[in-house]
This record gives structure tokens, C-alpha cells and sequence, in this order.
């Protein structure tokens, strides 16, 4: 799913670069974030006046981005796919259904007489 996130800061990120995103919770439960990374080009656009403390990150790519003037002054809008812990986990999920899949597979082949050798065939005399 993808997230749109907003700084305030000019950064031009193009498409399809994978971007780091560090984010801070504040008391009410909302996420503001703190530091952009662009991992293709190694440049970090963080926001003024922000600390980096009990920030939590993740990865993904850049699917849009939109530059715009404010009267705070010029923001960033970033669309992100998200691409970290999750399809991590999922890569770890398709490894161990392979196996279980495998497993079942040698079960059924020694349950089911599959692994017999079949009788050759007669000879054919024309």
C-alpha cells in the first residue's frame, strides 16, 4: 500500500529511487517525519528543529513526487511504496511454504508407491 508523506523541505527525488524514511511519533499517536534518505544518491533532507531520537525508519520507492510553494515556505510531497520489514517477512514466508510443499511432496511419493521403479516394456516384434 502506498504511503504519501510531506516535509518541508524542498527535495527532488526522482522516480523509482529508493528512498529511507525515518519517522517520529509524538504524543497524540501521529507520525511526523523526520528524515528523508535518497539511498540511490546518498542525500538526507531533514527537517529543521527535528531530533532523530526514538525515531523508528523504513524503506521504499518513490512513485511520485511533488514540489509545491506554501505560505510556510516550499513542501515536499513524496508517494512511497513501502518495501522494507514486510516484503522481508514475506520472502521468509515463501521459503518455508517451499519447504513445507517439498516435504509434502516426498510424503505423498512414499505414501502413495509413486517411487517404485515401473516394469519395463516388452520388447515389439513387427
Amino acid at each position: 500500500m502506498d504511503r504519501t508523506i510531506t516535509i518541508a523541505v524542498p527535495a527532488p527525488i526522482p522516480y523509482g529511487h529508493r528512498v529511507e524514511v525515518t519517522e517520529r511519533a509524538d504524543d497524540t499517536g501521529s507520525r511526523s517525519v523526520v528524515v528523508v534518505t535518497d539511498l540511490e544518491t546518498r542525500i538526507r533532507y531533514r527537517q529543521e528543529s527535528s531530533s532523530v531520537s526514538d525515531a523508528v525508519g523504513w524503506t521504499g520507492r518513490v512513485i511520485e513526487c511533488v514540489i509545491a510553494p506554501t505560505r510556510g515556505g516550499i513542501k515536499t510531497m513524496l508517494v512511497v511504496d513501502p518495501t522494507g520489514p514486510g516484503s522481508a517477512e514475506a520472502d521468509v514466508a515463501l521459503r518455508g511454504a517451499d519447504a513445507a510443499a517439498e516435504a509434502a511432496s516426498v510424503e505423498a511419493l512414499r505414501w502413495g508407491g509413486a517411487d517404485t521403479v515401473p516394469e519395463p516394456e516388452p520388447p515389439r516384434f513387427w
